[in-house]
């Protein structure tokens, strides 16, 4: 592997765009790390350090995340990218329900170019919907379900109806110009530019819970009181490196349905013959638990409002229920999942559209007859395909909770062992030293493995 590194810094094509990535990187973190014009940073981290580590879920936490903690520190990068993926996963919904769209989708590159530029128009008014809450979350953080500050205390300098225009102004053109910087590296740099803006956000974490990881262990105790020993470290270590294998498997996992191709000849070619469809074992990737979490943020947010107006032990009860380390909010997040992962499925793969695909082209799947009886072949296989799937990717989700709720492991250092910030990061690893790959094994350059070659999400 070291000599893959090493070679591909003797291309210079590849040497330019790995700098340039770089360089992207440096610039993404410097702004993740500036606060926002007015923010008061003394009263924010007293006020950050004084709040439950459950307040770590749910929507904000999910944006902290992938914007590298920046929401935190209400930098000018407190969004992050999410407005973008948000708007990028709506598009990717009405695409199938809307005829206009699927007609662009079908127009080939001109097509994807309107949707690409709906989809900006999108992420601007995802961002002034998301800045005008969180800006509203440091004036009066109660309205969102965050603990009351302080009488005569506040999070920024100044009047608010001055904050809050700015902040939302200036957080949506950051999250903007992070869009922008996203495409260029995608287009002159290695891996998916987007995608690459949130793994090193995630990963910007990785080096403080390793730190809180040695301090637990040296102090012999978590942050709750509970007993943690250096044994215990180990134990976590090996846990660790299990599931970022299972997690490599469940990225990389396909069923090959085998199609066979009616030769022809093709000028001086012979095309034709046997090959196979791969159907993708996690089809939906990480989008069901960012669904699952994104929408279970609401109940406990709406049962603490009722409970602060009316003060009645339904409520109360309801809210505690639905908190991270609720039966209730864990229950429903299992089932939440469950139903995303067919849900996404069934929206996104389209068994009669590839079933005549196949015909046209002269394609069938021995066995199995053309056209409907094709398509209910492959809507099966398809279906016990992502059973199998979910499943998997249900324990994968629900292990930082178990970690988190039966040993007391810290939130932000849990999520590393499963869930939304595992997915993201071997996804987008796999994706990049694929590409990486592509342009060594081009210039008759040894790979990353010996024999085999690494394949990207899509089965590439």
């Amino acid at each position: 592997m070291l000599t893959a590194f090493l070679n591909a810094w003797k291309i210079k094509e590849l040497r330019n765009r790995l700098l340039f990535t770089a360089l992207m990187i440096v610039l993404i973190r410097f702004a993740s790390n500036i606060p926002c014009p007015g923010v008061d940073p003394l009263a924010l981290k007293e006020y950050i350090n004084s709040m439950s580590a459950a307040n770590n879920s749910g929507l904000m936490g999910m944006i902290d995340l992938f914007s590298g903690g920046a929401l935190t520190h209400f930098a000018l990068g407190a969004l992050g990218i999410m407005p973008y993926i948000t708007a990028s996963i709506i598009m990717q919904l009405l695409v199938p329900v809307l005829p206009a769209l699927e007609k662009m989708q079908r127009e080939g590159a001109s097509g994807r170019q309107k949707i690409s530029q709906y989809t900006r128009y999108l992420t601007i008014v995802v961002c002034l919907i998301q800045g005008t809450m969180v800006a509203a979350a440091m004036v009066n953080p109660s309205k969102i379900g965050l603990p009351q500050l302080p009488p005569g205390q506040t999070l920024f300098h100044g009047s608010a109806s001055c904050f809050v225009p700015v902040t939302v102004l200036v957080i949506t053109c950051t999250t903007m110009i992070f869009t922008w910087l996203g495409e260029q590296m995608t287009e002159r740099g290695i891996g998916n530019g987007v995608s690459l803006i949130i793994t090193i956000n995630i990963v910007s974490r990785l080096p403080h819970s390793i730190i809180e990881l040695v301090q637990m262990a040296m102090a012999g105790r978590t942050p709750d009181g509970t007993t943690f020993r250096p044994v215990q470290l180990l134990l976590l270590l090996v846990v660790f490196c299990a599931v970022t294998a299972a997690t490599i498997l469940l990225s990389q996992g396909y069923r090959r349905i085998p199609i066979q191709m009616v030769r022809k000849t093709v000028g001086k070619q012979m095309m034709g013959g046997s090959t196979y469809m791969p159907l993708k074992v996690n089809f939906a990737n990480v989008m069901p638990i960012i669904f699952a979490g994104a929408i279970l943020m609401l109940p406990e947010y709406l049962f603490q409002f009722m409970a602060q107006r009316t003060g009645a032990k339904v409520w109360i009860t309801l809210a505690t229920t639905f908190r991270q380390d609720g039966a209730g909010y864990l229950i429903a997040y299992g089932v939440l999942i469950l139903l995303f992962c067919f849900f996404w499925v069934a929206n996104q793969f389209n068994p009669i559209q590839i079933a005549d695909n196949l015909k046209k082209e002269g394609a069938y799947i021995p066995g199995i007859s053309p056209g409907q009886p094709t398509a209910d072949f492959l809507d099966g296989a398809m279906t016990r395909v992502t059973a199998g799937g979910a499943v998997f990717l249900l324990v994968l989700a629900l292990f930082p909770m178990f970690l988190y709720n039966s040993f007391k492991i810290p939130f932000m250092v849990a999520q590393f062992f499963g869930g939304t910030s595992l997915l993201i990061m071997v996804g987008v690893t796999l994706d990049t030293m694929s590409q990486l790959e592509s342009h060594l094994t081009m210039r008759h350059y040894e790979g990353f493995l010996k024999s085999g070659r690494l394949r990207s999400r899509n089965g590439n």
